[in-house]
């Protein structure tokens, strides 16, 4: 491996705390883990998807199961005032990390995805009607353009698109174009997941509330990947997930401003969200339990906040700049080969994350042949086949980095895409 003073992290020491790093892949899928002496080493470049969980972050989960498993809010008992006062701090933490004023403004969710539609429902149905627009960009995530766009043929309400440019940029004319008195709510990705472009989320919301419309950004890539400050940026909105930032899956994150939260009604009902129920009528909990309706993912908060902590640690500079490296790196790479289309805005511009097509070779089988010297990448519409569709193309191969990576593992991948190129020659 190349020497710590290449790198902005001390990948060495990181990649001690992620054992799954040590896999061989290859072997018999009945037995995962279990494979023979003749796999190949693993090396993982599926980060956009599902990043790894360190040691602290799994020690986190295991104590709360091992130590203080019980419900929260519920109970008078230890147990469950200790896992209260855990689930409790883990929204404080979260809070602080993203610039939220409180955790009054942090709701958990599953996913950035039930985060969007919670907003959409229990704000938009109620909000949105045949005189208002709804504005996306063309290169959002199935988990914006699908929930606005159902929710456009719910309420009548016109659903817009930015154009992107050839770039892979926003055309942001277009935007001061689409964003008008009508609109009611832009939403927007921080980081494409396909593209790696870095969206200018501040300007956008600028342009939203000059027109009294509220913001709500998907912070899925860029929460995990650099500093964020939801006040600074001034989105009234902001989603992410645990899994893809060293935490765990079942968790993700809705930031709102404390007052639009506090206007808004539930968007489940049941236990735990309500204050006091009887047959004819119920009242809600406080901010922001009463978007929490039943059992919340108490072990997956805790563990969200040790991997909150595990980031910090590192610096969200220093994880930026290591992204940045690796991006630009691979980017470069990559077109050194002529028969190779990387998607997006150039190398020193990007995202931690590359998509691309080699002529002749579907990406599909790009990824299954990578797969066989070992690097995991992904290969599909990752969730923007509309995006796609205006690419011209059915689907691409998607490498995306992290804190654990290194430019030896961007060098496996090339030389595994040129076997391929080989192969389909």
């Amino acid at each position: 491996m190349e020497t710590q003073e290449s790198y902005p992290l001390d990948v060495e020491t990181i990649r001690d705390q992620f054992p799954i790093l040590d896999r061989k892949v290859g072997g018999d899928l009945e037995t995962p883990g279990e494979g023979p002496d003749d796999t190949v080493p693993l090396v993982y470049l599926d980060n956009a998807a599902t990043s790894h969980t360190p040691e602290p972050v799994v020690e986190a989960i295991c104590d709360y199961y091992r130590g203080y498993n019980s419900n929260v809010h519920r109970g008078i008992h230890h147990l469950s005032q200790e896992a209260s006062v855990a689930y409790e701090r883990a929204h404080d933490r979260v809070a602080e990390f993203v610039g939220a004023a409180g955790r009054e403004e942090i709701v958990f969710t599953k996913n950035t995805t039930e985060a969007m539609n919670l907003v959409a429902y229990a704000w938009g149905l109620s909000e949105l009607g045949p005189e208002d627009s709804v504005v996306l960009t063309e290169m959002e995530h199935h988990a914006s353009l699908v929930t606005w766009q159902q929710i456009g043929k719910r309420t009548g309400a016109d659903v817009r698109y930015i154009r992107v440019d050839d770039d892979g940029t926003l055309d942001m004319d277009h935007a001061r174009e689409l964003i008008d008195e009508s609109t009611a709510m832009v939403s927007v990705v921080h980081i494409s997941n396909t593209l790696g472009t870095i969206n200018p989320v501040a300007e956008l919301a600028d342009m939203a509330h000059e027109v009294d419309s509220y913001v709500f950004v998907d912070g899925a890539q860029s929460v995990p990947t650099r500093p964020v400050d939801v006040e600074e940026m001034d989105a009234d909105f902001f989603a992410f997930s645990g899994h893809k930032m060293c935490g765990p899956t079942g968790v993700g994150v809705l930031y709102g401003k404390e007052h639009l939260l506090e206007e808004m009604d539930p968007y489940l009902y049941g236990g735990m969200m309500i204050s006091k129920v009887t047959y004819d009528e119920s009242t809600w909990e406080d901010l922001p339990w009463k978007f929490e309706a039943g059992t919340p993912p108490i072990a997956q908060g805790v563990a969200l906040h040790a991997a909150v902590d595990y980031l910090d640690d590192l610096g969200m500079e220093n994880v930026q700049a290591h992204e940045e490296l690796l991006a630009e790196y691979a980017y470069d790479r990559l077109t050194e080969f002529d028969d190779l289309t990387v998607y997006g805005p150039p190398a020193d511009d990007r995202g931690p994350l590359v998509a691309f097509n080699v002529d002749g070779v579907h990406a599909h089988d790009l990824s299954s042949i990578v797969n066989d010297y070992g690097v995991a990448i992904r290969a599909g519409d990752h969730c923007t086949q509309p995006l796609h569709d205006k690419l011209g193309v059915a689907a691409s191969a998607r490498a995306s980095f992290y804190i654990y990576n290194t430019r030896e593992e961007v060098d496996a991948l090339v030389d595994a895409v040129d076997e391929a190129r080989r192969l389909f020659a």
